[in-house]
């Protein structure tokens, strides 16, 4: 059933998964409630601190020194990047053979993914909002825990591939950015596309399955996974290229070039389970441009944490508070429609 009480729109083919008792799934929908109540208030903290530790003079500052063409395209970016998000979700249900409204699918992506990009830790965060909104259409909670590692398949995917590609590309201006050596840098991209090559010969050969204390996934095929590659490049890039065109004028980095900076950022603030990478995600960019303005270059890395990850999660959070109302609405309704038909 969903949340309004109709029939669930959820169509699902056979998987082998773990079956749950009436018992069991009384116990996971407790916890998954108690669950989303944590996310809500941790993702307010976290809001809270972020836009307390923001100076607004500094924000005026940044705004002022960026060109509306500048702030427009950061803005298309984004919302690029976050529409190539929700095919993680895509991707990965037809891979469970599962069939949900692309609406629902949007925004169980589009609310998970900005909370889990502010709070960290992916699996936990993300599964719980993914939670939230799928269990009531139908789905178990191992089917949206296969779900959330597929769709973390699809980012780690992308990112090795962009990072080999710029590091390979660009070696010898990257070279200079991070004083080491140029076929060091090429080695060192080389390193990423032999573990994407490795695993999709792994996923061709044989179809691959992850068991974990009766926990059983099926890992995508290598056309799937080929597919899971280019959505997450096409979302990898859109992301960094926020951030690019938010650069001062007269950097003299060339985009490319750029990417290899930016995921290597991403990763080593993914590394940290620092909130969105905080602090660590903007120290690596300040030391890898560190010929770049130190001032004009904070004010960018200031607009880009609050267009891609302030101004998701505001508007994440809005949509999750929209969509229990609603629940919550309907609920009621039935319960006074109930009462007049006695």
């Amino acid at each position: 059933m969903t949340r309004d009480g109709q029939p669930d729109q959820a169509q699902t083919a056979p998987l082998p998964a773990v079956t749950l008792a009436p018992a069991s799934r009384k116990r996971w929908a407790l916890l998954g409630t108690v669950m989303s109540a944590i996310i809500v208030i941790a993702s307010c903290f976290v809001l809270w601190v972020i836009v307390r530790e923001v100076d607004l003079w500094e924000v005026q500052a940044a705004l002022t020194s960026a060109s509306r063409a500048q702030l427009a395209a950061a803005l298309a970016l984004t919302v690029v990047s976050y529409l190539l998000l929700t095919g993680y979700d895509v991707l990965a249900l037809r891979q469970l053979k599962i069939r949900i409204p692309y609406r629902t699918t949007a925004l169980a992506s589009f609310t998970s993914y900005a909370v889990s990009f502010n709070l960290g830790f992916p699996l936990v965060t993300g599964g719980t909002v993914r939670y939230w909104i799928y269990a009531p259409k139908g789905l178990s909670a191992s089917r949206i825990a296969s779900l959330t590692v597929i769709a973390g398949i699809t980012f780690w995917l992308g990112m090795g591939v962009v990072l080999s590609w710029s590091l390979i590309r660009e070696a010898e201006a990257v070279a200079r950015l991070i004083v080491f050596g140029t076929d060091f840098v090429r080695l060192m991209g080389l390193v990423p596309i032999g573990l994407v090559g490795a695993y999709f010969a792994w996923v061709a050969l044989r179809r691959p399955t992850v068991r974990i204390q009766g926990w059983r996934l099926e890992l995508p095929g290598w056309k799937l996974s080929t597919a899971q590659a280019m959505l997450g490049i096409g979302d990898v890039c859109a992301a960094a290229g926020v951030l690019y065109v938010l650069l001062p004028t007269g950097h003299g980095v060339g985009y490319e070039t750029f990417l290899a900076i930016y995921v290597a950022a991403a990763m080593l603030g993914i590394a940290s389970h620092s909130p969105g990478g905080l602090g660590v995600f903007e120290a690596t960019i300040l030391i890898a441009l560190s010929h770049v303005p130190r001032e004009p270059l904070l004010g960018a890395l200031l607009l880009f944490r609050l267009i891609y990850y302030v101004a998701p999660l505001i508007l994440a959070l809005a949509l999750l508070g929209a969509y229990e109302a609603t629940g919550r609405l309907r609920a009621m309704s039935r319960l006074f429609r109930a009462g007049e038909n006695d």
